[in-house]
C-alpha cells in the first residue's frame, strides 16, 4: 500500500493514492503531515510536532490534539485499515511518529536527489545530461511550498527549499551556457533576475549571455542598474566576480566568447600564456583563453597615419601560435609585467559592422532652444502692460500670443477661458439702457469677472516669465553654463556609441584626441593612452607632477585599461578620479613614433 503513496509539497500540499487525489482534511492536519514528509522517514516526537505547528500558542493536551490529527491521516492514507489494526503507513514507535513511504513519492525528496546527480554530471562533464536531468528536476516545481503554514519551522524549510531551487536554476542556465545557448537563455534570465533581484549569479550569467550574443551594450547596461539598486539599497558594491566580468566585458575579451566560436581544431597546438581571469569553458584540448587573446592587444603598425582598430580576429589567425622574440622596433620598451588587455570599443569580435559615419550633430534638429532671456523679459513687460492698461480685456489675446509661441495646449485652453470671461462681462452690461439701474448680484458678477481678468490675468501673464517663476517655486535655475554642460555630456555619449558601433570612427572623427585638428565635437573627451602631457595637465584636479607620472608610467609599463587600473598605478585618490570618470577613455594606441623618448622625470 504503501508504494502505491505520491506526496507533493513543492506547491499546493497534495497527496494521491494511485490515482485517486486524497482529501488530506484541515489545515493543522495537513501541517502534521507536512512536518513527517520533512522528517524524511525519521521518527519525530510528539514535542516537535507540537512546536512545529503551535510555535506560539500550543495546546495544553498537546499529545491528545496530535493523535487526533494521526488518526485522521491514518484514516486518510490507509482507507482499507480496520480501526483495531496497527497502521502500517502512519506507524507509532519509541522514538515518535513515523511515515513509512518510499522516498520517491516526496517530489521534495525526487528534488533534491535530481540537483545532486545534476552536478555530478556537470562534475563529469556530461553537460548535455546534466541539462536533461535538471529540466526534469525544475518540473516537479510548482509553487512556493507550505505557503499556508506559518512559524519557524515551517520558514526555515520554505527558505530552505526556496534557496535549493535558485541555485538549480542558476546550475541549469550555466550548463544552457556552456552548450552555447546564450541566445535562448536571455529571455529565461531576464524573468529569473526579476524573480531574484539580488542573486548575483544570474546577473552574471545574464551579462555573459547578452555579451555572447552581440549586445555588448545591455551587459554593461544590466551591470550599471544592478550596481546602482546595491549602492541605493544596501549601500554596497557588487561582488569581485561581477566587477571582473565589467571589466572584461568593456574590453571584449575573448576568452567570454562562446566555446563554438573560440574552439580550435584539435590538431592546433596551443602554447602556454597568461591568463588575465576565467576562461570560458571549450572543448579540449583547448583550454584556458582562446588563442587569439594575445591580439586583445592591436599591433602597432610603422604608419603614425593609421588609426582605425584592427580586425576581429579569425579562426584561421587564432590558429596560428604567437611568434616568439622581443617586441617590434616601434614598440617602446616594456616592463617585465605585460599590461592588462585594453577595453575594445567596438562589437564583439564575432560581429562585423561596417563604418558609415553618421552626419555631425545638429544641436537645432535634436534640442529645442529656449528663446533668449531679454526676448523673455520683453514679452513679460509688453503682455503685462497690455492686460493692465485694457482693463483685462487683452487678456485673452496675450495668453494666447503666448501660446502660440511655446505651443502649448494648456495656455491654448486658458486663453479661450479668460475670451468667455470677457464675453460675459460685455453680456452683463445693459448697453441699450446704460440708465436703468443694475442689479446686485449682475453688478458683483461684473466686477469679480473684471477683476479676474485685469488682476489675475496681469499675475498670470508675470508667472509666464520662465526665471522668475523659477525663483518663486526655489526650482533650480538651469543657466547657459548648465546648458553647455548638459550638452557636451550628450556628446560625449555620442561620441562613446560611435566607437562601440563604428570603431574605425576613433581615426576618422580623432575621437579622445583634442590635440589632433577634427571637426567633430565629442564633449571633451580625452584619450588617456595618446594624448600628451599639455592635454593631460587640461584634466580638473591633476598636478603638473601627477601628469608628468602619467606619462613616464605610460611609456614604461604600457598604456592603462581602466579607470582602477588607471587609479591604482599613478596613485590617485578618489576625489581625484571620480571627477574624470566622465572625460577619459582607454583605447589600446594604433601607433607609437620611434623616436618618441621617455619625459625627463626631474625636471
Amino acid at each position: 500500500m504503501s508504494g502505491e503513496l505520491r506526496f507533493e509539497i513543492l506547491g499546493p500540499q497534495r497527496a494521491w493514492l494511485g490515482d485517486r487525489d486524497l482529501d488530506l482534511g484541515a489545515g493543522k492536519q495537513r501541517a502534521v503531515l507536512a512536518v513527517l514528509l520533512l522528517s524524511g522517514g525519521r521518527p519525530v516526537t510528539t514535542t516537535q510536532i507540537v512546536d512545529a505547528v503551535w510555535p506560539e500558542e500550543p495546546p495544553a493536551n498537546g499529545a491528545n490534539v496530535v493523535q487526533k490529527y494521526v488518526a485522521g491521516l491514518r484514516r486518510v492514507l490507509e482507507p482499507e485499515r480496520t480501526p483495531r489494526s496497527p497502521g502500517q503507513v502512519l506507524t507509532l514507535t519509541d522514538a515518535g511518529y513515523q511515515l513509512r513511504v518510499v522516498p520517491d513519492a516526496v517530489d521534495a525528496i525526487r528534488f533534491e536527489r535530481g540537483i545532486r546527480r545534476a552536478e555530478r554530471l556537470r562534475a563529469e562533464d556530461r553537460v548535455a545530461e546534466a541539462v536533461t536531468e535538471l529540466k526534469t528536476t525544475l518540473e516537479l516545481w510548482k509553487g512556493e511550498p507550505f505557503s499556508g503554514f506559518a512559524g519557524p519551522f515551517f520558514d526555515s524549510a520554505r527558505q530552505r527549499w526556496l534557496e535549493l531551487r535558485a541555485t538549480a536554476l542558476e546550475s541549469w542556465v550555466d550548463s544552457e551556457l556552456r552548450l552555447g545557448g546564450h541566445g535562448e537563455m536571455v529571455g529565461e534570465l531576464r524573468e529569473l533576475t526579476a524573480e531574484f533581484p539580488l542573486r548575483e549569479r544570474l546577473r552574471h550569467q545574464l551579462m555573459l549571455a547578452l555579451h555572447r550574443s552581440g549586445r555588448q551594450a545591455e551587459a554593461l547596461a544590466e551591470y550599471r542598474d544592478f550596481r546602482g539598486l546595491l549602492r541605493d539599497e544596501y549601500g554596497i558594491e557588487p561582488g569581485d566576480a561581477l566587477q571582473d566580468l565589467h571589466r572584461r566585458v568593456l574590453r571584449a575579451d575573448p576568452a567570454l566568447l562562446p566555446p563554438t566560436a573560440v574552439s580550435l581544431p584539435s590538431t592546433a597546438v596551443e602554447p602556454a600564456r597568461p591568463s588575465s581571469g576565467p576562461s570560458a569553458p571549450a572543448t579540449p584540448p583547448a583550454a584556458g583563453p582562446p588563442t587569439g587573446w594575445p591580439t586583445t592587444v592591436p599591433a602597432r603598425p610603422d604608419d603614425p597615419s593609421t588609426r582605425a582598430l584592427p580586425p576581429p580576429l579569425t579562426a584561421e589567425a587564432a590558429a596560428v601560435p604567437p611568434q616568439a622574440g622581443p617586441p617590434p622596433v616601434s614598440s617602446p620598451p616594456l616592463s617585465a609585467h605585460a599590461p592588462k588587455p585594453f577595453p575594445v570599443y567596438g562589437p564583439p569580435p564575432y560581429l562585423s559592422t561596417p563604418f558609415t559615419a553618421p552626419p555631425p550633430p545638429n544641436g537645432e534638429k535634436r534640442v529645442r532652444m529656449s528663446p533668449p532671456r531679454w526676448a523673455s523679459r520683453v514679452a513679460t513687460i509688453v503682455g503685462t502692460a497690455l492686460v493692465l492698461l485694457s482693463g483685462g480685456c487683452l487678456t485673452w489675446a496675450v495668453i494666447l500670443g503666448y501660446a502660440v509661441w511655446r505651443r502649448s495646449w494648456r495656455l491654448a485652453i486658458a486663453g479661450v477661458g479668460y475670451l468667455v470671461l470677457i464675453t460675459v462681462e460685455v453680456n452683463l452690461l445693459n448697453i441699450e439702457d446704460p440708465e436703468a439701474e443694475v442689479p446686485g448680484v449682475t453688478a458683483f458678477s461684473f466686477f469679480g469677472l473684471a477683476l479676474i481678468t485685469w488682476v489675475v490675468g496681469a499675475v498670470h501673464v508675470i508667472l509666464l516669465s520662465r526665471g522668475l517663476w523659477a525663483a518663486i517655486t526655489s526650482s533650480q535655475r538651469v543657466n547657459a553654463h548648465d546648458r553647455v554642460d548638459v550638452e557636451r555630456r550628450v556628446r560625449r555619449e555620442h561620441a562613446r556609441y560611435l566607437l562601440y558601433h563604428y570603431p574605425a570612427a576613433r581615426g576618422e572623427l580623432s575621437l579622445g584626441r583634442p590635440d589632433l585638428a577634427g571637426s567633430f565635437d565629442d564633449g571633451g573627451l580625452i584619450d588617456v593612452n595618446a594624448v600628451p602631457e599639455q592635454v593631460l595637465a587640461t584634466l580638473p584636479g591633476l598636478t603638473e607632477h601627477q601628469c608628468r607620472q602619467i606619462v613616464v608610467d605610460r611609456w614604461m609599463r604600457g598604456p592603462y585599461a581602466s579607470m582602477e587600473e588607471f587609479a591604482g598605478r599613478c596613485l590617485l585618490p578618489p576625489n581625484t578620479t571620480e571627477p574624470l570618470r566622465e572625460l577619459l577613455i582607454f583605447l589600446p594606441p594604433t601607433s607609437v613614433p620611434v623616436a618618441e623618448q621617455p619625459p625627463a622625470v626631474g625636471s
